[in-house]
């Protein structure tokens, strides 16, 4: 029900403990009252959500977007690790005990220390939305943060959310009754796939508390999902949160970057 705590997913990695105690926070979700137009008046806290002027996610317009020489390749080395499955009420995500590699922009490293999906797709590409939409959410030493978005269009089943398939399974049935369910050396190589191109720009957290100065890499190319692995990351949320996607956000003047390899 949406009367339920839906805690930002994003702070969820960064308080891990505090939000697994189940500290008290303000309700949010994605219709009526609690919706997104309403996210900057249901706490002080939550204002950057409506006064911010680089908040995510964006529409990005290919012909829009500027081909940058400087930007380098993502470098991602992600690892085996052990991980739990969870339901953070507003989407499902996966938490790494100890994080799970990093990503490495300008010579800084991020740790991934969270993904978690949204369907639809939250960022639109030349307006188009995606059936799904990963986040991978790493977290540097000086607590700046970075993200890696994957968008998923319809076709053959994706690796990566095959190793999860049985745990999505367990959490749909919570036969654990908190949420939660253990996946132990889950290997995330598959997500650290090559990329050819991406876009990057600074942005914000999509849910509250909508902080912003967040880097954004958008993989130009689309994954492949299949509407089952769709429905099956749906299954554990209830009806409310089934559609968790924020909508696009005005530019305010930023520069969408482009990385293109030659």
């Amino acid at each position: 029900m949406v009367a339920q705590i839906c805690f930002s997913s994003l702070i969820l990695a960064l308080l891990l403990v505090v939000a697994y105690g189940g500290t008290a926070a303000v309700k949010f979700g994605y219709y009526g009252a609690v919706g997104p137009e309403k996210w900057g008046s249901l706490s002080p806290t939550y204002s950057e959500c409506s006064k911010g002027k680089s908040q995510s996610p964006i529409n990005i317009i290919k012909n829009d977007t500027v081909l940058d020489s400087n930007l380098k390749p993502l470098i991602r080395d992600y690892e085996i690790a052990n991980a739990t499955l969870v339901n953070n009420v507003c989407n499902i995500g996966v938490h790494f005990d100890n994080g799970c590699g990093a990503l490495i922009i300008d010579g800084k490293n991020y740790k991934l220390i969270q993904l978690h999906w949204h369907s639809p797709s939250e960022h639109q590409i030349n307006g188009v939305h995606y059936p799904l939409e990963l986040h991978l959410v790493h977290l540097a030493e000086d607590g700046a943060r970075s993200v890696v978005a994957v968008l998923y269009k319809y076709g053959p089943e994706n690796p990566f959310i095959a190793k999860i398939h049985n745990g999505l399974g367990k959490l749909a049935k919570n036969e654990y009754g908190n949420g939660h369910v253990p996946l132990e050396q889950l290997d995330v190589k598959p997500l650290k796939k090559k990329t050819s191109k991406y876009f990057r720009y600074i942005g914000s957290l999509t849910t509250p508390p909508c902080t912003e100065n967040v880097i954004w890499n958008v993989l130009g190319k689309a994954r492949t999902v299949s509407k089952e692995q769709v429905e099956a990351l749906k299954a554990p949320l209830e009806k409310a949160y089934k559609h968790n996607n924020r909508p696009v956000q005005p530019l305010n003047g930023r520069k969408v970057s482009l990385y293109k390899e030659t």
